[in-house]
């Protein structure tokens, strides 16, 4: 399995030959500007929900690869008054069978709304399932003991967990997180892009390696295999 990091909560999973992109928000993210958005070529975008900074790139990149959006019915239909003919709206308790494997839809504890303010249904993670590995994209999120559902119904091998604070879970919530998942590996995301997520790396790595556990942050534009 191979991920690729493209900054903020942004990801490419690459599993069973096909590519998953998690929350584009690259083009207007200073951090990311020397990636090329017209590079990346996903099978399937999956969001978590509407805030802009998980949203931005979404309709160019689906207009130009044809990608099959995967969301929540408020922003499949957003997404479908823009121009996308490909998408498959869920919402949380669901699960859809794909070739690449299974997508489960979990709950996240957050807000969510589009650029102009209009309500983005309900923020949500998931939880992937392939014959490779499976793993838990928590999308923004506070720490919830609906986690410790994941942990006891599915086996995670690693998670995306926010890890800036602020907005979302801290990385502390976080290091709790990965109990009630049953999951010691985890790849941090959304920290660092403003000001008010900003965190000392090395600290957190460090609180993580304390705990028996472990926490991968990756630089932007770098691709790593689990």
């Amino acid at each position: 399995m191979r991920i690729t990091y493209y900054g903020h909560s942004c990801f490419l999973v690459e599993v069973n030959h096909k590519k998953i992109l998690f929350d584009p928000f690259i083009s207007p993210n200073p951090l990311a500007k020397h990636i090329n958005v017209n590079s990346i070529n996903p099978d399937y975008i999956l969001l978590s929900h509407a805030h802009e900074d998980h949203i931005a790139d979404a309709l160019f990149i689906a207009k130009k690869t044809n990608a099959k959006i995967i969301s929540n019915w408020e922003i499949c239909m957003w997404a479908n008054k823009n121009g996308i003919t490909n998408f498959h709206p869920m919402n949380i308790g669901g699960k859809i069978k794909l070739d690449f494997g299974n997508v489960k839809i979990v709950n996240a504890i957050h807000s969510s709304s589009f650029p102009d303010g209009t309500y983005g249904g309900n923020p949500m993670g998931f939880v992937i399932e392939t014959s490779d590995k499976n793993f838990y994209y928590a999308g923004d999120t506070a720490l919830t003991e609906d986690m410790k559902l994941i942990g006891d119904y599915r086996q995670v091998d690693f998670s995306f967990l926010p890890i800036g604070d602020n907005f979302t879970m801290s990385v502390d919530n976080a290091i709790i997180a990965t109990d009630f998942l049953k999951c010691n590996k985890v790849i941090g995301m959304h920290y660092n892009t403003f000001d008010l997520i900003k965190i000392d790396e090395q600290e957190a790595i460090q609180k993580f390696t304390r705990s028996g556990k472990e926490l991968i942050l990756i630089s932007i534009g770098n691709t790593i295999e689990l």
